[in-house]
């Protein structure tokens, strides 16, 4: 079952310790209004979704898998 970006950063917010959306907006530069609105369309850029890896402290993955086997193309 797929869920949608904005479901997926939601489960890391609460992994990382219940950030609300109001702090990811502050440690990604970016204002509540302007968070809250990506996060209701799951309209995040690439630099968006590094930004928010790095208020995650994480990094950013992204890979396309076969859709048979489930395993990254390269």
């Amino acid at each position: 079952m797929a869920i949608d970006i904005s479901e997926y950063i939601d489960l890391c917010l609460v992994k990382r310790g219940k950030m609300s959306h109001a702090e990811l907006a502050r440690l990604t530069e970016q204002s509540p209004q302007v968070i809250f609105k990506k996060f209701k369309n799951g309209t995040f850029k690439i630099s968006e979704l590094e930004k928010i890896a790095a208020a995650l402290d994480s990094r950013l993955d992204i890979r396309f898998l076969d859709n048979a086997t489930g395993e990254p193309i390269i």
